[in-house]
């Protein structure tokens, strides 16, 4: 609805409210009176009743949870007493003479009681229930919905904008290789003492003094750092281990050490040094025959 819909709006309402309590004042200026009001509070009787109606109405538009149901129960408290006076009024002649004197509201006396106790009891319930609903009124603070900030949005079209418009000006800058680096210098073939799980009963942290800390990697390597020797086979393999361990004894010859002279991995230099274990083996004379030999050669 636009600004000129909700102004008409807004003026029938207040068209309507006007001319109910000016059909209400009537009746209930005439109650006032016949409770014992005299002129002046007569007159003003009215508005204390239908402007606390009033009040709690605007109340109940502006608060929020807990006491805009307080002020939904005070607007139909007093909508409902006013209802009262007005059908005892429509009941009662006596209260629509022009001079209207201090009389009952009701033949039966418990009646009258209770019509006089509500008729006495709203203009102090109009002092109590309308400091009340003030309070909360200036006391209540709205609840602001988080909108977004534009400066975000823009911010984020201007870097996107500007972002397209340098790919599509700039040029690729040409990619020139990272020199692939230095192979590690051989280890010597010494004594070394492995430090992965084998076989061999040798103890965890025993190195050799002359054997270099391996280095470890952590994280993934790029290709252009990557070794560029072909992968070789298992006969190549076992050919230059065999070649690199010629000269070594069998305390010398462990999985580590394989590993370092042929650079390769260890579950390899494993099957490398039991396989050049085997082959030793079978190459060494049997007991009884070296036994027998050196019997001859007495």
């Amino acid at each position: 609805m636009n600004r000129f819909g909700k102004g008409l709006l807004v003026a029938a309402l207040v068209g309507v409210v006007g001319m109910a309590f000016r059909v209400s004042w009537n009746a209930l200026r005439d109650v006032a009176t016949a409770t014992g009001a005299d002129e002046t509070a007569a007159f003003l009787y009215p508005f204390v009743v239908d402007g606390l109606m009033a009040l709690a109405l605007v109340a109940t538009l502006v608060l929020t949870g807990d006491a805009r149901r307080f002020a939904l129960r005070v607007l139909a408290a007093y909508t409902l007493a006013s209802l009262v006076l007005n059908y005892v009024h429509g009941l009662v002649p006596e209260l629509h003479d022009e001079v209207v004197d201090w009389g009952r509201l009701a033949d039966w006396d418990p009646a009258n009681w209770a019509l006089v106790l509500l008729a006495t009891s709203l203009p102090v319930g109009s002092i109590y229930f309308g400091s009340d609903l003030v309070a909360k009124v200036l006391h209540h603070r709205p609840i602001e919905a988080p909108t977004p900030t534009p400066t975000q949005d823009e911010s984020t079209e201007t870097i996107m904008k500007r972002s397209t418009a340098d790919l599509e000006v700039s040029t690729p800058a040409p990619i020139t290789p990272t020199p692939a680096p230095a192979e590690l210098p051989a280890a010597p073939a010494g004594p070394v003492v492995s430090l992965v799980k084998s076989t061999d009963r040798v103890p965890v942290g025993a190195v050799a003094a002359d054997a270099p800390r391996p280095r470890r990697v952590t994280g993934r390597v790029p290709g252009a750092a990557r070794s560029v020797r072909p992968n070789r086979t298992a006969d190549e393999l076992l050919t230059e281990a065999r070649t690199a361990t010629a000269d070594w004894s069998d305390r010398e010859l462990t999985a580590e050490g394989i590993r370092r002279v042929v650079h390769t991995s260890p579950a390899k230099a494993r099957v490398l040094r039991d396989t050049l274990r085997a082959e030793r083996e079978k190459k060494a004379p049997a007991p009884t025959e070296a036994a027998a030999g050196s019997g001859v050669a007495a």
